[in-house]
């Protein structure tokens, strides 16, 4: 790798030659002795190692601990030490934590305090989303909830106003490669320009493809795999493009970039599909929505990958680059068998193509925990109703077959008839023919089954207007 450089708590960085797979958790803790910024779970759940990442979108919360540090390159980064200003005074959200006790062993205190600026500089407000990705096991989340709440109105400290205004000419889309580790260039190995980035993995097609890093983290973390050529992908700006193509009509698409995160989709689809959102709010935790991509979520091909059912669901069309071709397919037909999907050596996914509209389209997800958790099972339903009765059915599975799968035989047995939870019901046969889910430590195969045919059912229910979020329950 070609040299990086960024923002350290407000004080220039320039590191030579970084190690692609060199995590920013490591380097802050063994090389720079900023060890305010904890290692818990090292795999991007529990939060203590959240760092405050700002570039042209803003700033983000993102887990340390999966964050390479060619992935900061150009961007400004503040860890726990650079929370409060330069002469010691607190951050208003510090100063809350102490006047609301919202600390006692604290091990998870930076990554809270970090998060909790983080949201303060945005003007968020909603502290269970921005806080879910945080776990503390000793005080409790009240007390740290109700710090949150009282600095709300505070004014940002001004030294938290970041903008990294530089990114070096060397890894531009125009500047000048250099020969790095591994004999990459800068260019090749953090990519700018679209079209050179595809001639070249065309030609090294067994590279590894690196976005938001929430998955291939683990890969290091956890399973210490070298992953030999890399290519990081965040300077990929036509990837990260959400377009409109329409007049306001019925027929009106989005085509959806491979590198745009899940934060950002999750903003772009509150207003046209609710349902969908709602699922994406599940997804992992602030931390990891504002790293991964709805791109990798797809490439990845995971059978309990959250993404890939609603998708599925709504119709999306997914579109594949290698080199100067490109192709498209339903994306339902890019997943062949676990692990496996149609993707040709050197090819990736460009972009996935949704309708605008989708008011029929309703997502459930059932895990053990309601946030942050893997999903048991994902169903997502999509009906065009005519006179009450059902004359086309998309319907979409995760977690219940070897990939995404859609539900064909339960479409067929729906199709014609009327949408009332009595015909959701004698639903489940069908079931039974589209599926054999296995049993695994998140749930049976018989109540992966059974949790299923409940979801038509449910759904049924929801589309005769029946409240059915399980978080409305009241006793």
């Amino acid at each position: 790798m070609a040299d990086i450089a960024f923002l350290l708590n407000g004080a220039p960085v320039r590191i030579a030659d970084a190690a692609p797979t060199r995590t920013l958790l490591d380097w802050l803790r063994e090389d720079r002795g900023l060890t305010g910024t904890k290692e818990g779970c090292n795999e991007g759940d529990c939060g203590a190692c959240t760092v405050m990442v700002t570039d042209g979108r803003g700033a983000r919360a993102l887990n340390a601990c999966i964050l390479f540090l060619p992935q900061l390159d150009g961007r400004a980064v503040r860890s726990i030490e650079g929370i409060a200003a330069p002469d010691g005074t607190l951050h208003p959200v510090q100063q809350a934590m102490i006047d609301h006790h919202g600390s006692q062993c604290g091990f998870c205190t930076p990554g809270f305090v970090v998060s909790m600026a983080t949201a303060h500089l945005n003007g968020r407000t909603d502290h269970d989303d921005a806080l879910a990705g945080n776990l503390c096991r000793c005080t409790g989340y009240a007390p740290i909830v109700r710090a949150a709440r009282a600095a709300e109105t505070a004014p940002v400290p001004p030294h938290l106003h970041d903008a990294p205004a530089f990114i070096l000419a060397e890894v531009s889309s125009g500047g000048e490669a250099r020969e790095g580790r591994g004999g990459q260039t800068a260019p090749l190995s953090a990519p700018r320009d679209l079209d050179a980035f595809a001639d070249w993995y065309a030609a090294n097609p067994d590279a590894t493809l690196i976005a938001g890093a929430t998955d291939v983290g683990l890969w290091v973390n956890k399973d210490f795999r070298d992953l030999g050529t890399v290519a990081f992908l965040g300077g990929l700006t036509d990837l990260q493009r959400i377009d409109h193509h329409g007049t306001g009509g019925r027929g009106d698409t989005l085509r959806i970039g491979a590198g745009v995160t899940v934060a950002d989709l999750l903003t772009a689809m509150r207003p046209l599909h609710p349902s969908f959102a709602e699922l994406l709010r599940r997804y992992g935790s602030d931390q990891v929505r504002n790293a991964a991509t709805i791109g990798g979520n797809i490439a990845n091909g995971s059978p309990i990958g959250d993404g890939p059912p609603a998708l599925i669901a709504i119709g999306a069309t997914l579109h594949l680059r290698q080199g100067a071709a490109r192709r498209e397919m339903p994306l339902e037909d890019f997943f062949l068998d676990y692990r496996r999907q149609d993707r040709r050596p050197g090819e990736f996914v460009e972009a996935v193509t949704i309708p605008a509209a989708a008011p029929a389209l309703r997502c459930y997800k059932l895990s053990k925990r309601f946030d942050q958790d893997i999903s048991a099972v994902c169903g997502c339903f999509n009906v065009t109703l005519d006179g009450g009765v059902v004359t086309a059915a998309r319907i979409a599975f995760g977690g219940m077959a070897g990939t995404p799968k859609r539900a064909a035989a339960v479409e067929v047995a729906l199709v014609g008839q009327p949408l009332t939870p009595a015909v959701a019901a004698a639903l489940k046969p069908a079931f039974a023919e589209d599926f054999t889910p296995l049993s695994d430590m998140r749930a049976s195969a018989a109540y992966r089954l059974e949790a299923a045919a409940n979801m038509a059912i449910r759904y049924a229910h929801d589309m005769a207007g029946t409240p059915v979020s399980v978080l409305g329950v009241r006793a």
